[in-house]
């Protein structure tokens, strides 16, 4: 296995790497340092969990040389889509610059800009920002990119996503043409290779994970369900498989709102977090989570990408997401760094549509699963009889989806099988 002092990082770096308690690199990270250091372009693409914010930071700061003068402008500018993901990036970047010797700057919507533009009128080497807070911030004349020798475009696919394509032109606009550029991302598609492929100059491609490929540690079940009775399941599988260190993904603002009331009212320590909430309580309920004041976190897709919300026991989808790709990112909030987890998603005859479109982009039929002392309801994952509204197909007549094995035979052949844990059973190493 080769050690992070055969990829030819500083001796800062490889003091940073010590700090911080990594062993050995991963395969994004063993990858891609080697080709930053010589300078090259990269387009990397890997699952959540391992390790992409490293794979960056640590050979750029390597090389990034110490200087010293107020009002000096940023040589390495980060963009990411959240400021949660922008969060945990500085985070991780001032770990390693403790060590190089270099300056920090972290700026996103959501706070005053008085205290973010003293910062960066004192000088920095290192800005992380989100797209929207950064063009405001250009637009004042505050931020000079001139100077960037290497810009990093993190979770790209999700930048994309949430439309900040002409934010990042605009960005890249503003850097100098001879710059590296390192573009990070969950998933690499058509879409990333022709919106941000040109802003790149013959990068090296690394792709640890391709789209839709879930983590090998994660296992995952369905369990199908009638809408109104969702509550009452959610907090059945609580009491049964454990209810601390969980996250659980809902649609809307809204239904997170009401689902962490819910499970407030019936006893369990829950918050709930999603793009309405200000700042300062999406942090704290963060926080919380992390410490271990608050079990169950009840959130929007606003927490399935790039949080490093470390030793989650196991996810449940409490409602499918929207997009097919949003599944991968939920579940891989368990099962990070090698460990093991497990994730959950009740289906409703509704949803079935989505639930194909899932396992069609991960390679595989989802298990079907039960819980001691509660009766799902295995219909929902019947083809409907003729007259039976066909809930969950496109209208014009498309056929419904299609019957799979359910019932009692299933589970148990999944629990013959070992691929259910325990009643009780908290976070299996």
């Amino acid at each position: 296995m080769t050690a992070f002092a055969e990829l030819g990082l500083s001796e800062a770096a490889l003091a940073a790497v010590e700090r911080m308690g990594y062993d050995s690199p991963t395969p994004v990270q063993e990858q891609s340092i080697p080709y930053i250091l010589e300078g090259r372009d990269v387009i990397a693409a890997a699952s959540t969990g391992t390790g992409k914010t490293a794979a960056f930071l640590l050979p750029t700061l390597s090389t990034l040389e110490r200087m010293k003068g107020r009002g000096r402008a940023p040589r390495v500018c980060v963009v990411s889509p959240t400021r949660e993901l922008a969060q945990q990036i500085s985070r991780t970047c001032m770990q390693i610059s403790r060590k190089t010797g270099h300056f920090v700057t972290t700026v996103y919507g959501g706070t005053p800009y008085g205290p973010q533009i003293r910062e960066l009128r004192g000088g920095t080497d290192v800005l992380i920002a989100t797209p929207g807070r950064l063009n405001d911030l250009m637009d004042r004349g505050v931020v000079d990119l001139s100077e960037t020798k290497v810009l990093v475009l993190d979770e790209a696919d999700r930048m994309l996503d949430m439309g900040f394509l002409p934010d990042v032109t605009k960005i890249v606009e503003h850097t100098p043409a001879e710059r590296q550029t390192l573009l990070f991302s969950a998933t690499i598609d058509s879409s990333i290779q022709k919106n941000l492929g040109n802003l790149l100059k013959d990068p090296a491609i690394i792709e640890i994970a391709r789209n839709g490929e879930t983590a090998a540690t994660v296992a995952q079940y369905i369990m199908p369900i009638a809408n109104r009775k969702k509550q009452e399941l959610l907090e059945a599988v609580l009491n049964d498989k454990g209810h601390e260190r969980v996250i659980v993904f809902a649609r809307t603002k809204n239904r997170t709102e009401e689902c962490a009331e819910a499970l407030e009212a019936a006893g369990f320590h829950a918050e709930s977090i999603h793009s309405d909430k200000t700042q300062g309580r999406r942090r704290r309920a963060l926080e919380n989570f992390r410490r271990g004041k608050t079990d169950i976190l009840v959130a929007t897709d606003v927490l399935a990408r790039g949080i490093d919300v470390p030793e989650v026991n196991y996810v449940i989808n409490f409602d499918l997401p929207d997009m097919a790709e949003d599944y991968v990112h939920r579940i891989g909030r368990t099962g990070r760094a090698g460990e093991e987890g497990f994730a959950i998603s009740f289906v409703t005859r509704e949803t079935m549509k989505t639930l194909k479109e899932i396992e069609k982009l991960i390679g595989k039929d989802i298990p079907f699963t039960t819980i001691e002392g509660y009766e799902t309801d295995p219909s929902v994952l019947e083809k409907p009889k003729r007259g039976e509204r066909k809930g969950g197909t496109r209208r014009g007549g498309n056929k419904p989806a299609g019957a799979r094995r359910t019932g009692e035979k299933h589970a148990e052949r999944a629990e013959r099988e070992g691929r259910w844990p325990n009643a009780g059973e908290g976070r299996r190493r």
